[in-house]
């Protein structure tokens, strides 16, 4: 069987042979992730504090220092990789990533876990450096495909990390738990360093000039159309996230016998996830051939019209169904502006292109529980669903008046 799949493997074309092999890794990575998500605030509680920090503080902490400091190394770690490889970032990213997650479950306070969680978001990012190398590989008028499976990778270990979490967490305790998520990336890593081989066109030539950092994500600022495209990738975060803290509290109230939870909970984001995993390579396929823009704004559209109606749900299965329509809406939204910032920038810059990009989604995620937390202490939970449906029409809006209907012809592809 392996052999079979190995031959399968070597027939493809380059690109596609290190597209496969960054959605498997992609696929570990964000299970490896994601399966501590159920349990983290708990390891906390357990830990305790040994300073006059409290426990509750430190239980937020650990989710807001990961993606504090991700937000300001991303863009420093893209401009790196387009000096000295994309593949080397991934291996960076992978590898770092296994070994804080193995110190994880040693550690002996809730401030050492803080820490550790903020050297996770200055060491990793393996969205912004897996995303970096299959569009400097890709052909342009592929890219939407490419992004959409890479994506489709992604959201899969999402949806399933934390099920597999809990489970592991109730099975063999939260230490056990971080040694085996730390094994996940190592696989994840040890698959690109041997299976990826970074074409010559790809890689960054060592003799080419070198401009500062600064110039490289200057250049890429100035190019047209990046700056919305950004502004419209912060927007969509902000919006896919903010409901995220919430949702259990809100879950809580539609149910009658609160045994199960956890369960459900874990069963609403899991099936979002999934259905957005199913049509994001659909809609990025299908983007390449009618435009991304074009996507983008009525998946934009119909996930704000698909979250109006969550406000008034009064039980699990309605949320449930709701949510499931809206997940597939919005798989759209991530490969198609992935998609965009490949047509608008130039080959060769895909590391700055995409390590802004994942320091925007980091300021997304980092402001999107303090947003939610205003709208939900002034009003109530409900209005948080009316919130993002706001955010995501506003998405939409944004797109159909300002993305041209004409999107840039698709740049040749070097070595193709």
């Amino acid at each position: 069987m392996s052999s079979r799949l190995l031959q399968k493997l070597r027939d493809v074309e380059p690109w596609q042979r290190t597209l496969y092999i960054m959605f498997a890794a992609q696929l570990l990575t964000a299970v490896g992730f994601s399966v501590i998500f159920p349990f983290l605030s708990l390891y906390v509680t357990d830990l305790g504090s040994r300073t006059s920090l409290s426990v509750e503080f430190l239980a937020g902490a650990v989710f807001s220092a990961q993606a504090i400091t991700m937000m300001v190394a991303s863009p420093i770690w893209g401009a790196v990789a387009d000096r000295y490889g994309r593949k080397l970032m991934v291996e960076r990213a992978m590898f770092g990533g296994a070994v804080i997650m193995l110190l994880m479950g040693f550690v002996r306070s809730g401030e050492e876990l803080v820490l550790l969680r903020a050297l996770q978001g200055m060491i990793t990012g393996t969205v912004a450096a897996a995303n970096a190398l299959v569009a400097s590989v890709a052909p342009r008028q592929r890219s939407g495909y490419a992004m959409g499976l890479l994506l489709m990778g992604q959201t899969t270990g999402v949806a399933i990390g934390p099920l597999i979490g809990g489970v592991l967490a109730d099975a063999f305790g939260y230490r056990l738990t971080f040694v085996l998520t730390s094994a996940s990336l190592l696989l994840g890593g040890l698959m690109v360093y041997w299976g990826v081989e970074e074409s010559k066109a790809a890689r960054p030539e060592a003799s080419a000039p070198k401009r500062s950092f600064w110039a490289d994500w200057r250049h890429v600022f100035q190019a047209d159309g990046v700056i919305l495209a950004y502004a419209l990738r912060f927007l969509a975060n902000l919006g896919r996230v903010l409901l995220t803290p919430f949702a259990p509290l809100f879950i809580a109230t539609l149910l009658v016998d609160s045994r199960h939870l956890n369960t459900i909970t874990g069963l609403v984001i899991g099936v979002s996830a999934a259905a957005g995993t199913i049509t994001a390579v659909y809609l990025g396929r299908l983007g390449d051939q009618v435009g991304h823009g074009r996507v983008l704004k009525w998946s934009a559209l119909a996930a704000g019209l698909l979250f109006l109606p969550q406000s008034l749900v009064t039980s699990a299965w309605q949320l449930l169904l709701l949510q499931a329509l809206t997940g597939a809406a919005a798989g759209g939204i991530v490969p198609a502006l992935s998609a965009l910032l490949a047509r608008y920038t130039e080959p060769g810059e895909e590391g700055s292109v995409y390590g802004i990009d994942n320091s925007i989604v980091a300021a997304a995620r980092a402001a999107a529980p303090l947003v939610g937390s205003v709208i939900a202490f002034w009003f109530d939970l409900r209005m948080t669903f009316v919130a993002t449906a706001v955010i995501f029409l506003v998405v939409a809006a944004v797109a159909f008046l300002r993305l041209s209907g004409e999107e840039p012809a698709p740049l040749p592809q070097l070595g193709d």
